[in-house]
């Protein structure tokens, strides 16, 4: 896969990222051969940028990844990871994870949101320790809605000052929703976002936001295009998850007939909905989540294979109906 710069840094990323949160036990436990598998597969596929986090099982993504990435050269590869949300002993484990934040590992920490300039410092170095690694090329500030003034004030100026020292390759801001991305953007010194969902062949709202980054200069990264895993196979489920929930009747209802053209066109929904992101020409790259090696394995044969301009004419046009 061709690398994209990212901004206007020297941070290149492949256009399809690997997303960690189910090496995080997202949901589901996943065992370390299998974590590992799917990393490998992803190397082999092309894939050279891989996305991590704290939140993803309380740490564990994060040294799942350092472990699959170990033995890799270090200088072809791009990770990223996030801060916002320190790791501290739990006070009261419940023995579970699942609950409280959507991970089926032991709760033997909890998250603290702290956004300052020490938490984001010291979160970032229990990040490197977690990793295995001394640097990582991508920081962003991890949902931020409800800090959203001590993201921009606080810890985006932590983080941009690491920038400036060589500590860091890029910053940004992560998100489930718009609003703070595009503030972010226009008031701060970003070079990237990640927008998780609101970018898909099904749910565009993230329009005005792209456009933003590209007056900026900005990067968009583009996650979770299969929506929770509405667009994740060639027929949705009746009980297919939307934004991690059950996916709506109107929502199912278009899903499936973006799945009728899909088919008449001799393609399959989830081919769709990962080159989706990249039409736009603020996003850099596409980042999903995988368990398994057959999942890369398609997922990025499909980001090397564009639709027709019938397909993608039909796609948009059911896209905007209701």
């Amino acid at each position: 896969m061709r690398a994209r710069q990212l901004g206007r840094t020297r941070v290149s990323v492949s256009p399809l990222g690997f997303g960690g949160a189910p090496l995080g036990n997202l949901y589901t436990p996943l065992d370390d051969d299998r974590a590992a598998a799917a990393v490998d597969a992803a190397w082999g596929a092309g894939v050279r940028y891989y996305d991590t986090a704290p939140h993803y099982g309380l740490g564990l993504s994060e040294r799942r990844l350092g472990a699959a990435l170990a033995h890799r050269p270090r200088a072809e590869f791009t990770v990223s990871t996030k801060v916002g949300r320190l790791l501290e002993p739990h006070p009261a484990p419940t023995g579970s994870d699942l609950a409280a934040g959507g991970f089926a590992v032991p709760d033997t920490l909890i998250r603290r949101a702290d956004y300052s300039r020490d938490g984001v410092l010291r979160s970032l170095e229990g990040s490197l320790t977690r990793l295995g690694l001394d640097r990582v090329d991508i920081v962003y500030v991890h949902d931020p809605e409800e800090h959203l003034d001590a993201a921009l004030h606080q810890a985006l100026p932590a983080l941009a000052a690491l920038r400036d020292e060589g500590v860091v390759g890029a910053v940004g801001v992560g998100a489930n929703t718009v609003a703070p991305l595009l503030r972010a953007v226009e008031e701060a010194d970003v070079d990237a976002v990640m927008v998780a969902g609101r970018w898909t062949l099904l749910d565009r709202t993230a329009a005005p936001l792209l456009d933003a980054c590209a007056r900026r200069g900005v990067s968009a990264v583009a996650a979770a295009p299969f929506n929770s895993g509405l667009l994740s196979r060639p027929r949705p489920p009746d009980d297919a998850s939307f934004d991690y929930g059950p996916a709506p009747e109107s929502v199912l209802r278009r899903a499936h007939r973006l799945a009728d053209i899909c088919d008449l066109h001799g393609i399959v929904l989830p081919h769709a909905a990962v080159r989706f992101p990249l039409r736009h020409p603020a996003v850099a790259c596409v980042v999903a989540g995988f368990r398994a090696p057959d999942e890369v394995v398609s997922a990025a044969r499909w980001t090397a294979a564009d639709l027709s301009a019938s397909a993608w004419s039909e796609l948009d046009t059911c896209a905007g109906e209701r």
